[in-house]
């Protein structure tokens, strides 16, 4: 749809998915046959008992409270991978991948993957710096609710005391119980915890260590999975432990005869195109990671069950791991309904069973439901040229996608990576600390919010769904307003500082019978200080402190009879 032409910049007006077209005498107008006030659906109380079928999910599920109050979340996308520090989140992959840069970074600095493969970085992850107390405190401060740490990730490693994969961090590489300390100091500091599961793609997505090199002086050497027994490691840091659990065994290898590297990135390409869909035909795996994800569950007892999955992850296994969550978790609350499970761009008959999450992107309306979107300051894994090429997300576009995702009734993941050794950079640490003091100051009108009768005004996102966020820097202007209520108050969100110290909200013109109702007060955030505002038919204006100024922007709290009715 159109947008509106005002004073030589591409204006819309946005709500519920719409963008209201007006004629020129009328920007600012939205229609009201164009409102799509966001849904005040009703709590749905919980069954006595979930089971593993989507009717069940979805006519019993709501999300907790706690989820939608708390609107910013961190995540420590941590592990093996970070090691190397090449920024590829699939480096445990693609160094199986001849041609691939994360295959000429591994030939460089580790050796040949038939010889050097992922096993021995696992091994090389150590964590000899890490101390969480301090990371949770700065995360804390920086305004997260709640905090997300991998429990494993494709490559079928374990970051916790697993009974059912021995190939686990108690006993490779850190030799702790990374999940169980994350959790134990997450309680303390009165954080939600959550943990996020990969590891049902490894099946297929291990494969590529049973291949080999098309081309070269080492062609059709299998890499080292190919090779590896048990018995092979007598003598070494791996003695009694099975490569093949770690690898998942030869399901669906690169067949012998490939003669190119692109015939070879043909074949991978097939294998990738199993992500979203199938089971291994080997049963052992999925019981395995079913037994797994439950001691995951009762050992650690989280909030919040990711999944990195479009849908949920191995058909039955995964809604029967969902049931079986839902079901723990009302035993451990009195029968309250305390959990989140997630997944990505489900599917629209199965929302309700589950909370939505969209990588690295946006929803461009008000979802009824609630929905969270997951970036990161750089790559998910932690990579080097992020901080030596300044690529990091500044803090405003951190905070900007929080305001644009809470205005649409949503939540923040984001992402802090960590170097191998446990520790993050100089310059996130910076960024962080940048979130930490607007978070400080304007918080208030964060948390606990629900959405409006719109989410805003200002430029609308050309794109929607994953992988649409853009740049690392914020495009947005004090002219992009993202608005949200709470206690009875609206809450504008600012996504800059306006140049004249005048916020021009066109949305609650006086004219306008979006924003029907009185508007009596504004003041900031953690003050009782009025501020000056005129109303008219073509904006309400109110006039800010110049010693608020900031380059993020600010919130202000709007108060008026009638005005979120």
């Amino acid at each position: 749809m159109e947008g509106i032409e005002m004073h030589q910049t591409r204006r819309w007006i946005l709500g519920a998915g719409l963008a209201a077209a007006a004629t020129p005498s009328l920007a600012g107008i939205v229609r009201p046959d164009q409102q799509f006030p966001a849904l005040r659906l009703p709590k749905v109380p919980p069954p006595a008992s979930f089971a593993g079928d989507w009717a069940s999910l979805t006519t019993g599920y709501s999300a907790p409270d706690w989820f939608r109050d708390a609107k910013f979340g961190i995540w420590a996308h941590w592990g093996a991978a970070s090691v190397p520090a090449a920024g590829d989140d699939w480096y445990a992959r693609n160094i199986y991948l001849q041609g691939h840069p994360s295959y000429d970074h591994h030939l460089r600095n580790y050796g040949h993957p038939a010889d050097t493969g992922f096993m021995e970085i696992q091994n090389r992850w150590r964590a000899e710096r890490w101390d969480p107390a301090e990371l949770l405190d700065l995360y804390k401060r920086a305004g997260a609710r709640y905090f997300m740490a991998i429990a494993n990730h494709h490559d079928n490693f374990d970051c916790y005391a697993s009974s059912f994969q021995p190939w686990n961090s108690t006993r490779v590489g850190p030799r702790k119980d990374i999940i169980g300390i994350w959790e134990k100091l997450s309680r303390e500091r009165g954080l939600r915890f959550a943990v996020s599961n990969h590891s049902g793609h490894a099946w297929h997505w291990n494969q590529a260590a049973y291949g080999y090199d098309a081309e070269g002086s080492r062609r059709g050497q299998r890499y080292d999975a190919a090779k590896l027994t048990k018995a092979a490691g007598r003598g070494t840091w791996w003695e009694g432990l099975d490569p093949q659990l770690l690898y998942t065994g030869p399901s669906m290898a690169m067949p012998d005869g490939i003669g190119s590297v692109a015939e070879a990135n043909a074949w991978h390409a097939g294998t990738d195109g199993l992500w979203n869909e199938g089971v291994p035909s080997d049963p052992k795996f999925v019981r395995r990671w079913a037994q797994r994800c439950r001691e995951l569950i009762d050992k650690y007892r989280p909030d919040m069950l990711y999944f990195d999955n479009h849908d949920l992850p191995l058909q039955q296994a995964g809604l029967d791991m969902a049931a079986y969550f839902y079901n723990r978790s009302m035993e451990w609350n009195g029968g309250r309904l305390e959990a989140v499970v997630t997944a990505k761009e489900t599917p629209p008959q199965r929302r309700m069973g589950l909370v939505d999450v969209v990588e690295r992107g946006q929803k461009s309306y008000i979802d009824q439901y609630p929905w969270q979107t997951e970036t990161c300051l750089g790559n998910w894994f932690y990579g080097e040229q992020y901080l030596r090429e300044n690529r990091y997300k500044t803090s405003a576009k951190v905070i900007h996608t929080l305001c644009d995702v809470v205005s649409k009734n949503g939540n923040l993941m984001l992402s802090v990576p960590i170097r191998g050794d446990g520790t993050i950079d100089e310059k996130e640490r910076q960024i962080v600390e940048e979130i930490a003091t607007w978070m400080g100051r304007y918080g208030e009108a964060i948390y606990g919010t629900r959405p409006w009768r719109v989410h805003g005004e200002g430029t609308s996102p050309r794109d929607a769904g994953a992988f649409s966020e853009g740049g690392p820097a914020s495009t947005y202007t004090s002219q992009d307003i993202r608005y949200v209520t709470r206690d009875g108050a609206l809450h504008a969100l600012v996504l800059g500082w306006p140049a004249d110290g005048v916020v021009h909200m066109t949305l609650l013109s006086s004219a306008n019978p979006v924003s029907r109702g009185e508007v009596r007060r504004v003041t900031l955030p953690g003050s009782d200080q009025p501020l000056p505002f005129t109303r008219s038919a073509g904006a309400l204006d109110v006039h800010v402190p110049a010693a608020a100024r900031n380059p993020i922007g600010l919130a202000l709290i709007i108060n008026g009879a009638g005005l979120i009715s």
